[in-house]
């Protein structure tokens, strides 16, 4: 197994890009610098489709934890080529306990989530519930992109609305996901911030992203502006 990551190091570092790296770094700070390569995720992405379904990859895949950033974006994009449900989920189950910034976070799109799986709705609110904050982050972000459009309901807002926590990057999926529900279902989101449903960081922080969006009409961002908690 640990041969196969050594390898695979070897080839993160041959794509690595100093002046990326740098730049990298600072976008992440809950990520000891040390642990960044400096891999664009273009490059990540076709080492992931090259790597797919090989032995290699089978092999790197069960040598968590890994020792990079990179690596772990590498496992995330790998897992999330995955078309079975049930193999997807048992691989997220033990990649996410191991993310630790946004990023690897927010890079999981998971192909055998799309078409929202029945059993989806429960693993989302487990994930929510986990102790983990990154873990709650992408429980989060797949509601947000998977179940604020065709077949809303609104338990979801309810659910996002419960979450309390002091970690900053848990707030703020919070905060997007309330303002894409602006977007998207504006009358039911809108209550939550009328009746103050949200703490006061998350509920302003949600009237700053939506008042910056595009797809919020003038007339739904004055009000929206109205509504800032002072």
């Amino acid at each position: 197994m640990r041969e196969a990551e050594n390898t695979i190091q070897g080839r993160l570092f041959a794509l690595a890009d100093p002046a990326y790296r740098e730049f990298h770094q600072k976008l992440i700070p809950t990520v000891d610098p040390a642990r960044v390569i400096g891999v664009r995720t273009p490059r990540l992405r076709a080492l992931a489709r090259e790597l797919a379904g090989t032995p290699e990859a089978a092999a790197f895949l069960a040598a968590l934890p890994h020792q990079y950033y990179e690596e772990n974006n590498l496992h995330g994009l790998l897992v999330c080529g995955f078309r079975d449900y049930g193999r997807t989920v048992a691989a997220l189950e033990q990649l996410l306990p191991q993310v630790d910034n946004w990023a690897t976070c927010d890079l999981l799109r998971p192909r055998a989530f799309q078409g929202r799986p029945p059993q989806l709705e429960g693993q989302l609110r487990a994930w929510i519930a986990s102790p983990h904050p990154y873990t709650i982050r992408f429980g989060l972000e797949m509601v947000m992109t998977h179940y604020l459009e065709e077949g809303f309901q609104p338990q979801w807002l309810e659910l996002a609305a419960g979450v309390r926590s002091g970690e900053y990057y848990v707030n703020m999926m919070v905060a997007w996901l309330f303002a894409t529900a602006l977007a998207k279902q504006y009358a039911a989101a809108l209550p939550y911030l009328q009746e103050r449903r949200l703490d006061r960081w998350t509920h302003n922080r949600t009237i700053q992203k939506a008042v910056e969006s595009y797809r919020i009409t003038p007339e739904q961002k004055a009000l929206l502006r109205g509504l800032r908690w002072k």
